[in-house]
């Protein structure tokens, strides 16, 4: 593990669920912060239900995005539970939260209740469509987002209906954002309110498409892999399998007309810039689909390589996972006996990784109470209240 911590001494709580707001926490862990999951006492996150499939008594969506925190199971809709959040905001660097909106303020732990205990602490709130506008107070999830936001509409192929990307995309991008908006706030040093969400997320992953359509009026839809500004750039079936190809430029076209012998395209008037070849996709792209079909994924693939023209054939996940590439990486972490993803980051050339393994709930609740001043039978009585859980199997 390198030692790069530059969060270290930061403590961070946590008070989403789901996968946005967990994998923002998650990366703040990596950068060293002190990350407390706060979970309700009886259900915990509900991504721990999310299966299966199921490790350790919880789903690997949960394992997925939790690495690296200590779990306080703490029902903040109890006057009780609401005083130990206040309690431990005193000390706090960050508090994350996506509940719906609205519920923080009615429970007591909104950005005044909780910047009125410590006015320097940043204050982070995760929502759905964002805080003003007709659909301020409306839950949200990835799939909706996709489709509120317009990312299905330009994804799958045309004349079919719209179709999820296969990765939560809009969850993982507004996490990173958060986690961006969290470390600029910290290192500005004072307290902030700060607010993301999903549906802004949405559009910000769309921005040549909104650009494109504000400046001519035109609604871009479905085009399968290809790219509707770039030709050829997209998946070509071969007699084996498919292979992505990308040809971003004339002098990309030339080289990849030239290793697919079809020199008459790289000549031909109708081709000759990437505009043109836009123009002309319907009678371009079929040219390059019989050749493709002639031969094996391999001999194209290595063809292309040769040629400088980027390729890469389209693989599932887990042709990735055992990949030499993958391997090199060293991207795959095991910690606390199971499999993950680290950081796709690296310091001064060492991968930085999860400290520990996703806790259990209720964990370390009886460790993060007595570092708030709580005594044992404040702590036993919290737990007889069912306020917490200070005990959990082992794993």
């Amino acid at each position: 593990m390198p030692d790069f911590q530059p969060l270290s001494g930061v403590r961070v709580l946590d008070l989403t669920s789901s996968l946005a707001g967990p994998y923002c926490t998650q990366i703040l862990s990596a950068l060293g912060a002190d990350v407390v999951k706060i979970e309700h006492p009886a259900r915990g996150d509900e991504a721990r239900a999310w299966g299966p499939a199921f490790a350790d008594e919880a789903s690997v969506m949960f394992f997925a995005a939790n690495a690296g925190k200590r779990s306080l199971a703490l029902d903040v809709s109890t006057e009780a539970g609401r005083e130990v959040l206040l309690r431990l905001a005193e000390q706090a660097a960050v508090f994350v939260q996506s509940l719906r909106p609205g519920t923080a303020e009615r429970l007591g732990v909104g950005p005044d209740d909780l910047r009125a205990v410590n006015e320097r602490l940043v204050y982070c709130s995760i929502g759905a469509f964002g805080r003003r506008g007709p659909l301020a107070g409306e839950a949200g999830y990835d799939p909706l987002m996709q489709a509120a936001g317009g990312i299905m509409s330009v994804t799958g192929e045309p004349g079919r209906r719209g179709v999820r990307v296969g990765s939560s995309v809009v969850d993982l991008g507004t996490a990173v954002w958060t986690a961006l908006a969290v470390v600029a706030a910290v290192l500005e040093g004072r307290g902030r309110v700060l607010h993301l969400s999903l549906y802004e997320t949405t559009l910000a992953l769309l921005p040549y498409q909104l650009t494109n359509y504000l400046a001519t009026g035109e609604v871009p839809g479905r085009e399968g892999s290809a790219f509707p500004l770039i030709a050829p750039y997209q998946v070509f079936r071969t007699r084996d399998g498919e292979l992505m190809v990308v040809a971003g430029n004339d002098r990309l076209f030339r080289a990849l007309c030239e290793a697919l012998d079809l020199h008459e395209l790289a000549g031909d008037s109708r081709f000759a810039t990437n505009p043109l070849r836009v123009a002309n996709r319907t009678e371009l792209i079929p040219v390059f689909e019989r050749r493709f079909a002639d031969k094996p994924l391999a001999v194209w693939l290595e063809l292309l390589r040769a040629a400088g023209v980027p390729a890469a054939p389209v693989q599932d996940v887990g042709q990735v996972a055992e990949s030499e590439q993958t391997a090199a990486l060293g991207i795959l972490q095991e910690v606390g006996g199971f499999r993950t993803v680290a950081v796709p980051l690296s310091v001064d050339g060492n991968r930085v990784t999860y400290r520990s393994r996703p806790p259990r709930l209720g964990e370390h609740s009886a460790e993060v109470l007595a570092e708030a001043g709580y005594a044992e039978t404040e702590i036993a009585e919290l737990a007889a209240a069912r306020v917490t859980v200070v005990d959990s199997p082992a794993p």
